[in-house]
């Protein structure tokens, strides 16, 4: 049995122990016509074992993620000559299918898609049933208007059933700020009946400290998640060392070169493995003097369009009466603007509860 087997069961183990084995066949098999092609297929179509090391080396653990990576950037792997890079992303090209489709079919497709709930049935039903797998979702607002909060629910809904909302999966966990809190996950699984333990073990955590390791920290992810089964990728929060990294105007082009280098590989993620990927953004204030004139709240999410154009759906969070949230739709290109409210409890979000007027 390989360890992505072994990985894989633990998140059925409600299931009748006698056919464990003929569970896990099951589940390998449909990883295998669903999942990502691991590279190390590419050997048996002309392609070296030595370059395959030297590509996953360079973080390229998929056939997908040679397929969407431009044939230039293959060549600086090292070893990897110019005749070499056309070959490989040739055969990867006969692989991955690249060309165009039928409306009809990418229909098909986007409805195979699951949702991961936020533990808040209204905040569900804004995103039109709860976070989507195989894109970015941006989650900006204030200290204290429950982005992390959000972060440590998600992290224990993922690895639900897919029946009660979740991914069947595990979760990594990229944290820039030090919010990161394990007990929370802990309350946050009671509430949904898993066992602690297995929970904490099926989040892996790293701490980035610069924004170098941040984007490092994505290629040891692409091989965990080439390695097993994960259905959520959290960075909480994504700009927040690059606003320490790259300080002054002299050095914005390279901070925002360096984000959209982060944001598109974040992306290749979300397409490789087909999983969700939350980022938490920080806000700063509007400093033209028309924006409070018009806008009631003038702040904005930092990171520029880079940011804005690279995540599917943006959310912003504000702070409401006690334990409340609001959560408005800034931008998505499938969900109307709109709004609701959540609220934030020992056990993770939810609803806000509703008082009797007695």
């Amino acid at each position: 049995m390989t360890q992505t087997e072994v990985e894989q069961g633990s998140f059925h183990e409600s299931q009748n122990v006698n056919h464990e084995p003929e569970i896990v066949e099951a589940e390998e098999e449909e990883d295998v016509l669903n999942g990502p092609l691991l590279i190390e297929q590419l050997e048996g179509n002309g392609i070296s074992s030595s370059d395959i090391k030297k590509l996953k080396a360079e973080g390229y653990y998929t056939i997908e993620s040679i397929a969407y990576t431009p044939k230039r950037h293959l060549m600086t792997v090292k070893g990897i000559s110019e005749n070499k890079a056309e070959k490989i992303s040739a055969e990867a090209a006969r692989l991955v299918p690249l060309g165009f489709t039928t409306a009809s079919e990418f229909h098909s497709r986007r409805s195979e898609l699951i949702c991961l709930t936020t533990g808040s049935k209204q905040l569900d039903t804004l995103l039109g049933g709860g976070v989507e797998t195989g894109s970015i979702t941006e989650v900006f607002g204030e200290f204290r208007t429950g982005k992390s909060q959000l972060c440590h629910t998600l992290a224990v809904t993922c690895q639900l059933p897919i029946d009660m909302g979740g991914g069947e999966g595990k979760c990594l966990y990229i944290d820039t700020e030090g919010t990161f809190r394990p007990n929370r996950l802990i309350s946050i699984a009671e509430r949904y009946g898993l066992n602690p333990n297995d929970c904490l073990d099926n989040v892996a955590y790293a701490r980035a400290y610069n924004a170098e390791h941040q984007l490092n920290l994505l290629n040891v992810a692409a091989q965990m998640m080439a390695e097993s089964r994960f259905s959520l990728l959290i960075v909480d929060s994504i700009m927040s060392l690059y606003r320490t990294d790259y300080a002054g105007r002299g050095e914005l082009s390279a901070r925002q070169t360096h984000v959209a280098r982060f944001m598109r590989t974040l992306q290749r993620l979300a397409d490789e493995f087909g999983i969700a990927v939350i980022i938490t953004n920080q806000v700063v204030a509007q400093v033209d003097g028309m924006s409070g004139m018009f806008n009631p709240d003038p702040k904005k999410p930092i990171g520029g369009n880079i940011i804005a154009h690279a995540s599917t759906t943006r959310l912003s969070f504000k702070k409401g009466r006690a334990e409340t949230r609001i959560c408005k739709i800034y931008d998505s290109p499938c969900l109307p603007e709109s709004e609701c409210v959540f609220a934030i409890y020992e056990d993770g979000i939810g609803d806000p509860k509703v008082e009797n007027d007695e």
